[in-house]
């Protein structure tokens, strides 16, 4: 059974969402900790909608009106993503603020080891990954009309001490590593090279949908915490699934074969992401991928405080908050490289 009140939410689409015809039924996706989505079948087709959860939420969280400002901005474009239809920030039509998008047909992989592809095709996957996330970080944000969708410089210090202030909202119980994360990482931060681009905020392998049959991205999905920022930190964050161990969670690739498995190793993503992206140099790459797993912690943090509360996304919270010790200690691990220089 829906937890949508379908007949209000048929009405509503039928005036806001052109062509729109009901009936609708309602099936939640699986995975997404933060904001639920669904396939919504109607008369008139196939379409997604994204709402935010039901009750008390930290203050910026959830910002799907946001997000559907960058969809608007870069359908058409060089991204693939799908195409917003409307917007509903009424919270009394179906109890939470949501959004309508179009239907993308295609694969979802939970598993960066990409177990459902040929071994020999799967190198064709990354760089494709790769790509699109080079495209990205080459949007011009003016020409976006996004020059104003974020504070531009000083990218990390901000987010540290906005993801801090998260942690501290939905803090449960002590974790010693993230004690040491949030003390270690301002004065390791490296000073502002001037690098500013979109960024998506949760690049990862399944917020990626793949063409039916080709090593083609046709949509990147959940734009929640897009932001004017670092690229590095787009990079550094998918770059975190290699230093996962693997679990039915977020399931990583510490410990496994990558050669044998056929996928790049880290150099070799840096180094072609690079040249996609004519951009040299990660500067201190253990502070990036510190900082990943810090913000990730802080984000699975806030999960388990969903949980805690009743009003989780995902049957799988519980399970999801839980790994926010376990990033914390991945990040603090981090930090035991020395700093290296910004070129």
């Amino acid at each position: 059974m829906s937890d949508l009140p379908l007949d209000a939410l048929a009405a509503w689409c039928e005036t806001h969402v052109r062509d729109f015809r009901g009936p609708v039924t309602a099936t939640k996706f699986r995975g997404g900790q933060s904001n639920p989505t669904y396939r919504l079948d109607a008369a008139s087709g196939a379409y997604v909608l994204r709402r935010k959860p039901f009750g008390t939420l930290l203050p910026g969280a959830h910002a799907l009106e946001r997000e559907f400002r960058v969809l608007a901005a870069l359908h058409g474009r060089g991204v693939p993503v799908a195409r917003p239809l409307a917007l509903c920030e009424d919270a009394s039509v179906i109890g939470a603020v949501f959004y309508l998008m179009s239907f993308v047909d295609g694969r979802i992989f939970w598993d960066p080891s990409l177990p459902e592809i040929a071994l020999a095709e799967r190198g064709r996957y990354y760089d494709e990954l790769l790509r699109v996330l080079a495209a990205l970080h080459g949007e011009d944000v003016i020409a976006l009309g996004l020059g104003d969708f974020g504070k531009p410089g000083s990218y990390f210090e901000r987010q540290i001490a906005t993801w801090g202030k998260q942690y501290r909202a939905s803090e449960t119980r002590r974790i010693d590593a993230m004690e040491v994360l949030i003390e270690a990482l301002p004065a390791r931060c490296p000073h502002d090279d001037g690098r500013v681009a979109l960024v998506h905020g949760d690049f990862r392998i399944d917020n990626l949908i793949w063409h039916p049959s080709e090593a083609r991205i046709v949509a990147v999905v959940d734009w929640e915490l897009a932001t004017l920022g670092h690229p590095l930190a787009d990079l550094g964050y998918f770059c975190m699934a290699l230093r996962l161990p693997r679990n039915p969670t977020l399931p990583g690739l510490a410990g496994m074969d990558r050669a044998a498995l056929g996928i790049p190793d880290e150099a070799d993503m840096i180094a072609r992401y690079a040249a996609l992206s004519h951009r040299r140099g990660v500067g201190d790459w253990a502070f990036v991928l510190a900082f990943s797993f810090f913000r990730l912690a802080a984000i699975a943090q806030g999960v388990a405080k969903r949980a805690q509360q009743g009003n989780a996304s995902n049957e799988r919270a519980g399970e999801a908050g839980a790994m926010a010790e376990l990033l914390a200690e991945l990040g603090a691990a981090q930090l035991q490289s020395p700093a290296a220089d910004s070129r």
